[in-house]
């Protein structure tokens, strides 16, 4: 007696094509939440082949007769779309690009930080470079950076020194810098909030960054 496939693996069954042959139909899990196949409920949907060719608005029966023709799927891509959107392709293979696409995506989120470059209003010339010049090079490697000049004692009375320095900071990393949040006091800290500028070049911070330590020498 068939007990049915063994725990584990996916339940496959046959239908007829319209050529008259027999094609592996899979069964998907319900918890998967693209919708293949007799899963997709639009009366109507948008169907884009393999290629990504136009094949027009059909019903989804229609679609999926084209699509068990090739022993393809039909995907749901776009089920936001008026009409919903699908793709006839194999979708395991639709399932590993996505999550590829994912995995990339969390990679590229996990590679930027946000980074903290600390000043003081009196921060000496040569300090005033290394640490503009580090900044420059966060930007470079895609970061977010918190510039931030601490105020002390009696250095709140005179914030406007602390703010000339900040201004000095955004004009001298502007080619490199987009200001996401302009300079504000947090208590005794002016903060700015820097982002990379899109197109920047790496080579020519990295060139002026010389060029100003051997001045400040």
């Amino acid at each position: 007696m068939d007990s049915g496939p063994a725990p584990g693996r996916t339940r496959e069954s046959r239908c007829l094509s319209s050529r008259g042959g027999f094609i592996a139909e899979r069964n998907f899990r319900q918890s998967d939440r693209t919708r293949v196949n007799e899963r997709i409920r639009a009366r109507e949907i948008r169907v884009i082949d393999e290629d990504g060719a136009q094949l027009g608005v059909m019903q989804p029966f229609e679609a999926m007769k084209l699509a068990r023709e090739k022993a393809l799927d039909l995907v749901e891509i776009s089920p936001s779309a008026d009409p919903p959107v699908c793709k006839i392709t194999d979708y395991g293979k639709y399932q590993y690009q996505q999550n590829k696409k994912a995995h990339e995506q969390r990679k590229s989120s996990r590679a930027s930080q946000l980074k903290e470059v600390k000043f003081r209003p009196n921060t000496a010339e040569h300090d005033y470079q290394v640490r503009r010049n580090q900044i420059i090079r966060f930007l470079g490697d895609g970061h977010k950076v918190r510039a931030m000049i601490f105020h002390r004692g009696r250095e709140m009375a005179h914030q406007e020194v602390g703010r000339a320095k900040m201004n000095r900071l955004l004009g001298d990393i502007g080619d490199q810098a987009q200001i996401e949040t302009m300079p504000r006091m947090e208590g005794n800290v002016l903060v700015a909030l820097l982002a990379p500028k899109k197109g920047a070049s790496a080579a020519k911070p990295a060139a002026q960054s010389a060029s100003s330590v051997q001045q400040s020498q």
